[in-house]
This record gives structure tokens, C-alpha cells and sequence, in this order.
């Protein structure tokens, strides 16, 4: 029952984090269109926005996104609740919106937490691959929306026409005053939460408990602790990295920081270099996928836009990611690179 209550509260903890940041970006989301602020964001953000089709509001969640990438997607989900974004154009932001939320994680754990335990040159070399994949992904969204998106996936809400046939001037009467208009985003606010709100903490509190019971279920499948072991012991045999990487890549495909501290002392005796460290945590990273995926993503993706378009976010965003840190490997494992 302890551990029960440990945690519930646990997941309370995070529903009410991740609650305050979605309600802060919704709000965000709304004033900014209300006091003109998208026109003044625009000016940074159309190199963004414009190659890829899309309006000037969702350069102020992508840019928002670095400061916060749950309030940046709080931004975005109330543009698609509204119809300024249909679903396609709502996926192709999401994915510009990658390097931007792992700039946000330089400043609050690359930086701080894993650089210091990588050492300066393998810490460095790991970011800067991670920055590039992040940097690939967010540009292979521009280009979808180039390629994929035209004016019939924006604006739908904004776009209707008055009965006559010509333009409604009551669709772009805003709020008479700034009281009005903050009024009216808290109420936007209030009414976003409490639709998303319930859905978030239910599934947390169903991943939860798998997760604290996941070698209990495992038992009781006949299968163990062996799984990530099992997968790494292939992926490293098969990339030619050490033996020692299969414990490395189990403990980072659980945990980054564990993953790390596992591997820091092996590159200063020489068991790694900068190139197979790096390699090794890049594998790690892909197994890993499928922990994170069930311990994060679907909680967070489901609770904000629900099972079946926060299926689609994970499916495109764990599968460029498959993609590009595939690539990524492909040249840290082409040998004689002196660099290395």
C-alpha cells in the first residue's frame, strides 16, 4: 500500500507540472493572438513558418517550445482545437517544433547533468550528434510542409465567409479591451484543461503502475529482465562495438544519466573511444525508444490530443528519430575518421 501511495503521488506531481506548463502555453497561445504579438514573432519566426506553408501563429509556439516544450505543444493543440492547423499541418509543426525542445534540454540537462560525467571531448561530440539529428528532423518537417501543405490545411476557422459571400467583419472583431482579452484566454484556458485534464492523469496513472509492476508482469510472461539485455547484446554485435557496450546500452536505453555514469569511466580507460562511446549511447537511444515511448510519449502525446491523432505524433516523431540517429551511426561507424 506504501508504494502505492508513493506512486499515486508521484503521478499527481507530474500531471500538475505538466498541467500548469499546457495551461500556460494555451494561455500564451491566445494573448498572443489577441495583442498582436504573432505579427511582432513573425518577423523571426517566418524563416520557419513560411517555407513550410505555415501561418505566423505557429512560429510563436515553436519559438515558445525552447523555454517550454509543453507549453509549446499546449500552443500548438489550441491552434488545432481552433482549425488554424488542420491535422497534417499540425504533425509538420510538431516536427519542426524537435530542435527547438532539444535546445531546451541543453540548457536544463546536456549542459549540467551529462557533459560533466561524459567528460568535455565525448560529452560535446554526443550533444553536438543529438543536435544534428534534432536540427535533420525539424528540417525534414520544413520540407514536408513545403512539399505537403497548402492554404486548405490553415486557417479553417478564420476563413469562413459571410452569408453574402463576401467577409464577415465580426470574425475579426478581438476583445474590446486587454481585461477582455485576458478574460477570454483564461476562459480558453479553463475549458482546455478541463477537457484534458482527466485523460492525462488516468493514463499516467495506468503506465505507472505497469511500470512499477513491469518485472512482476515480466515474471509472470516467462521472460524476466532479459528483454533490453537481449536487444542490446544484438545491436552491439552487430555494429562491432566492444562487448562492453551491452551493459552500457541496457543501462542508458532505461536511463540517460545511469547510461552515462555506466560509461564515463570505461572512455577514460580506453575500453571506448569518443567515436564508439558516442555510438554505443546512440544505440542505447534507439532501444530506449520503446521505454520512453511507454513512459512518457503516450501518456503526454494521448492526454493532449487524444488516442488516435497522439498515436500519429509518436508514430512520426519516434520514426524520424529511428531514422536520423540510424544515419547519425552510419557515419560515426565508418572507420579511419582522424577526427575520432
Amino acid at each position: 500500500m506504501p508504494v502505492l501511495v508513493d506512486l499515486l503521488a508521484d503521478v499527481a506531481v507530474r500531471v500538475l507540472r505538466i498541467t500548469v506548463f499546457l495551461s500556460l502555453g494555451v494561455f500564451l497561445a491566445n494573448l498572443a493572438v489577441a495583442f498582436g504579438l504573432v505579427e511582432k514573432i513573425a518577423v523571426v519566426s517566418q524563416y520557419l513558418t513560411a517555407p513550410a506553408n505555415l501561418p505566423d501563429e505557429v512560429g510563436t509556439a515553436i519559438l515558445t517550445t525552447t523555454a517550454s516544450p509543453t507549453a509549446g505543444y499546449g500552443m500548438l493543440a489550441d491552434f488545432r482545437e481552433s482549425g488554424t492547423l488542420d491535422d497534417r499541418a499540425t504533425l509538420v509543426a510538431v516536427t519542426i517544433n524537435t530542435f527547438f525542445g532539444f535546445a531546451q534540454h541543453i540548457v536544463t540537462f546536456y549542459a549540467p547533468i551529462l557533459i560533466p560525467i561524459l567528460g568535455l571531448r565525448v560529452g560535446l561530440l554526443y550533444v553536438t550528434m543529438r543536435g544534428l539529428v534534432a536540427l535533420a528532423i525539424t528540417l525534414t518537417g520544413i520540407a514536408a510542409g513545403r512539399l505537403l501543405l497548402d492554404g486548405s490545411n490553415i486557417g479553417t476557422a478564420a476563413s469562413t465567409a459571410a452569408p453574402d459571400g463576401g467577409h464577415d467583419d465580426a470574425l475579426d472583431e478581438g476583445p474590446a479591451t486587454r481585461e477582455a482579452a485576458v478574460r477570454e484566454a483564461v476562459g480558453e484556458t479553463r475549458e482546455k484543461v478541463r477537457e484534458i485534464l482527466p485523460r492525462l492523469a488516468a493514463i499516467y496513472v495506468v503506465v505507472s503502475l505497469v511500470v512499477a509492476y513491469a518485472d512482476t508482469i515480466m515474471a509472470a510472461l516467462g521472460q524476466g529482465g532479459t528483454t533490453v539485455t537481449t536487444a542490446a547484446d544484438g545491436a552491439a554485435s552487430l555494429l562491432g562495438l566492444p562487448g562492453a557496450a551491452i551493459p552500457v546500452v541496457a543501462a542508458f536505453a532505461l536511463d540517460t544519466t545511469s547510461g552515462a555514469t555506466v560509461l564515463s569511466p570505461l572512455v577514460r580507460d580506453g575500453t571506448f573511444t569518443a567515436r564508439t562511446a558516442v555510438a554505443t549511447m546512440l544505440v542505447g537511444g534507439i532501444i530506449s525508444f520503446a521505454v520512453s515511448t511507454f513512459k512518457r510519449s503516450i501518456p503526454f502525446q494521448y492526454g493532449i490530443w487524444g488516442r488516435e491523432f497522439g498515436s500519429k505524433v509518436i508514430a512520426v516523431n519516434t520514426g524520424l528519430k529511428i531514422v536520423w540517429i540510424a544515419l547519425a551511426l552510419a557515419v560515426l561507424l565508418v572507420p579511419d575518421y582522424s577526427i575520432w
